[in-house]
């Protein structure tokens, strides 16, 4: 596992938007960043699903979150720049945006892979976080810590037979990464104030998604969300300042 120990009160006022923050990951990721102090935005498709991790926020005593359904399938261009709006009527900034939404599509041949299911998965994973982080990025440099982070896959660093257009998307997302960490890298000369954009690959993980792709396997061999969520802490504090265009693991 990734070795960081967060200190107490890491996330104290910050405003962080995840996607997919219904279930799996998404979830982990939100609860946790509630429960060292931040302000959770809470993003995907299931309304019921988003208000069951609000609700839990509030319970365990977190910062009240909010939440912006989003459908990632139908959203065009105007939907994210109206979620921009939102965000910025509401908070004023955005502190922290971390890209988990995605679909897995088919696990089959090139050959035999089905354009329609291309196209959705490529408009989920790729279009969607390409849009939704254009639309944030003026939200994100008012921040004087900003940062931005996709959720890769080991398929999305070395490609292999029938994980189709799932790993082309993830080799998107890490280039979109490393452009975007490119070309914000010198956006500012105060470098405490630049936008950060690193990746995460969360490796086998107890998911619905894991169980979907690896259906004969064991899930208890696998550890849970909760215990990958170290790296996601430090990339969202400020111990990660500095760092950006890098590729991470979580295990």
């Amino acid at each position: 596992m990734f070795d960081y120990q967060a200190p107490s009160g890491l996330l104290e006022d910050k405003v962080i938007l995840v996607t997919g923050a219904g279930d799996g990951i998404g979830k982990a990721a939100a609860l946790n960043f509630a429960q060292f102090g931040a302000t959770v935005i809470l993003s995907g498709r299931t309304t019921a699903k988003l208000e069951a991790v609000y609700d839990q926020i509030e319970q365990d005593g977190g910062n009240q979150p909010a939440i912006i359904p989003v459908n990632f399938e139908g959203a065009a261009e105007k939907d994210y720049f109206d979620i921009a709006t939102s965000i910025e009527q509401t908070f004023g900034r955005l502190d922290g945006l971390l890209h988990n939404a995605a679909l897995l599509g088919s696990l089959t041949t090139i050959e035999q892979y089905e354009t329609e299911v291309w196209q959705r998965l490529m408009q989920v994973n790729v279009n969607a976080p390409f849009m939704l982080t254009k639309a944030l990025i003026p939200l994100l440099r008012l921040s004087g810590d900003a940062s931005v982070v996709f959720t890769s896959s080991s398929v999305g660093r070395k490609g292999r037979a029938f994980w189709g257009a799932y790993a082309v998307s993830k080799f998107a997302n890490e280039g979109l990464m490393q452009v975007l960490a490119d070309e914000l890298d010198d956006d500012v000369d105060d470098e405490h104030h630049r936008i950060r954009v690193n990746s995460i690959n969360p490796g086998a993980t107890r998911t619905n998604m894991r169980a979907s792709a690896y259906p004969a396997e064991n899930p208890m061999h696998n550890p849970q969300p909760e215990d990958i969520m170290p790296v996601y802490l430090y990339l969202m504090g400020e111990a990660s300042k500095g760092v950006t265009g890098k590729a991470f693991d979580a295990q």
